[in-house]
C-alpha cells in the first residue's frame, strides 16, 4: 500500500511528473507514491525522472485507466 496516491488521470505532462514531486516532498525516506495517469508519456518521464532524482521507480503497470507507477523516495545517504 502505498503511503500516498497521487491521480493524475486526464493530466498531461509535465503535470504528472509536478505532482509526483511535490508528493514525494509530503512524504518521508523510504516511503512510497503511486501516482495514476494515462498520459502515455509517461512510459518515458517516470523512468527518467527517477534516474535524475534518485528514487526509486518500484514498479509502472498497465491498468485499464491508464498506468499505476509506484515510487519510493530515496534515503538522503543513498
Amino acid at each position: 500500500m502505498a503511503d500516498k496516491k497521487v491521480d493524475c488521470i486526464g493530466l498531461y505532462c509535465p503535470v504528472p511528473i509536478a505532482q509526483a514531486a511535490e508528493a514525494i516532498r509530503a512524504v518521508g525516506e523510504g516511503d512510497t507514491v503511486t501516482i495514476l495517469a494515462d498520459d502515455p508519456g509517461v512510459e518515458s518521464d517516470f523512468p527518467n525522472w527517477c534516474r535524475v532524482t534518485g528514487h526509486e521507480l518500484v514498479s509502472m503497470a498497465k491498468t485499464d485507466e491508464g498506468y499505476e507507477i509506484v515510487i519510493r523516495k530515496r534515503s538522503r545517504g543513498g
